[in-house]
């Protein structure tokens, strides 16, 4: 016995996973029964959730913009034309 299971979710992120499921060999419908089973079998969500938090690259990127910021020994501009400017000159 079977039932049905409406979701509603953004049109580009459907296209991409009908298209990644394709390619994998299945359809939406297995997809969805794999995570729902999965998650049963393991009485969890099959993944880990994580707070949005920024990888080493970012997190270094962050710290160089705060350094840059508020270190006066640093260069800075004061419009987008002296940015650009700059650029141009390397």
């Amino acid at each position: 016995m079977t039932t049905n299971l409406n979701v509603r979710t953004d049109k580009e992120l459907k296209e991409a996973a009908e298209k990644l499921f394709e390619e994998l060999g299945f359809n939406m419908t297995t997809a969805i029964n794999m995570f729902l089973r999965q998650s049963v079998r393991e009485n969890r969500l099959p993944f880990e959730l994580t707070m949005n938090v920024p990888n080493p690259v970012t997190v270094a990127a962050i710290e160089e913009g705060r350094k840059l910021a508020y270190d006066k020994s640093e260069k800075g501009y004061h419009s987008t034309e002296q940015l650009k400017k700059a650029f141009e000159e390397i």
